[in-house]
């Protein structure tokens, strides 16, 4: 399960929850797992702004990429090789950390089965990896186009809010789900409220089937998005569900641990990243603020023990 948002900007009001040193793009990274890059949409970006954005985050950061207007809006879909083949050769500079191509579509354009089944050869021509749609035309919300999307291993993205009723819902290819949150109900604006995370999050935990989830949040006008990705993931950390034996998928012993977590995640004290290298280094299931303690102790019992040089005369 991945959360993150559109885009990596800090606003101020978030900026709590963040270390201080480094980029945008370094800080942010620390905490969540994923972005998605929008501004490749609108403008090309060269193969070394990739590489570095890519060399900025941690091993198992990864980035969605935004498919270019020219293709989706200017061109819609038709005589696409050239341009999404250079697309294609500029985001290879992400390597390991490129997710999914995200193909957004102009809401005025309806679905036609010969425009699109050639996009979709065309594309699978020449990329194999994950591929998300968000169509936005009431045409192309019906079981035969969902039916076409999973031949060609295309994953509907969720959509809040829904351009039709049950857009709300991944569908085509069940791989990838993968969940684009506007906000709602002012676009881009709107924060979404506990409750609707909450069901956000039961939703999330249902979706077994898929190798990838993915969720997104583009409320990033007043700079919900952050909030609302962080809301997701301590949600997700704190509902997981304990196993009869009393333990979990994460490495916590209880309820009560698995919470202490989410509350030092929430407060910018502690990050996925920094608790995953710890545990790997430690082998122990405790807290890291709980080890550091321990530690100290430790080494203040072993300054006690240690005999004292004897004082000269």
């Amino acid at each position: 399960m991945r959360t993150g948002t559109a885009g990596w900007s800090i606003p101020r009001a978030a900026a709590f929850r963040f270390d201080s040193a480094g980029t945008h793009l370094e800080r942010y990274a620390r905490l969540l797992r994923c972005a998605e890059i929008n501004s490749s949409f609108y403008r090309p970006h060269a193969p070394a702004t990739y590489a570095r954005w890519r060399d900025s985050t941690p091993p198992d950061f990864r980035f969605a990429v935004k498919m270019p207007r020219t293709i989706t809006h200017e061109l819609k879909l038709r005589d696409a090789r050239e341009p999404f083949a250079t697309f294609l050769a500029q985001t290879d500079a992400l390597a390991e950390k490129r997710g999914p191509i995200l193909v957004q579509l102009a809401p005025s354009l309806s679905f036609d089965t010969s425009v699109v089944t050639a996009f979709l050869k065309l594309v699978r021509d020449i990329y194999s990896g994950p591929l998300v749609c968000e169509p936005r035309h009431a045409t192309w919300f019906t079981p035969a186009v969902a039916s076409l999307l999973d031949k060609y291993e295309v994953s509907r993205v969720a959509a809040d809010p829904p351009p039709v009723p049950g857009a709300d819902l991944p569908a085509g290819w069940p791989g990838v789900a993968y969940f684009r949150l506007h906000g709602s109900p002012r676009k881009y604006w709107s924060r979404y409220d506990e409750s609707y995370i909450a069901s956000l999050a039961a939703t999330i935990r249902g979706m077994a089937h898929a190798a990838e989830v993915w969720c997104l949040f583009d409320n990033t006008a007043s700079g919900a998005a952050v909030e609302n990705a962080c809301e997701l993931r301590d949600r997700l950390i704190v509902d997981l569900p304990l196993r009869a034996n009393g333990e979990t998928s994460m490495p916590f012993k209880s309820q009560a641990q698995r919470r202490k977590f989410a509350e030092l995640l929430v407060a910018g004290k502690i990050s996925n990243e920094t608790f995953e290298e710890w545990n790997r280094e430690t082998g122990s299931k405790k807290l890291p603020e709980r080890a550091a303690a321990k530690a100290k102790a430790a080494k203040k019992a072993k300054a006690a023990r240690k005999p004292r040089a004897a004082k000269k005369r």
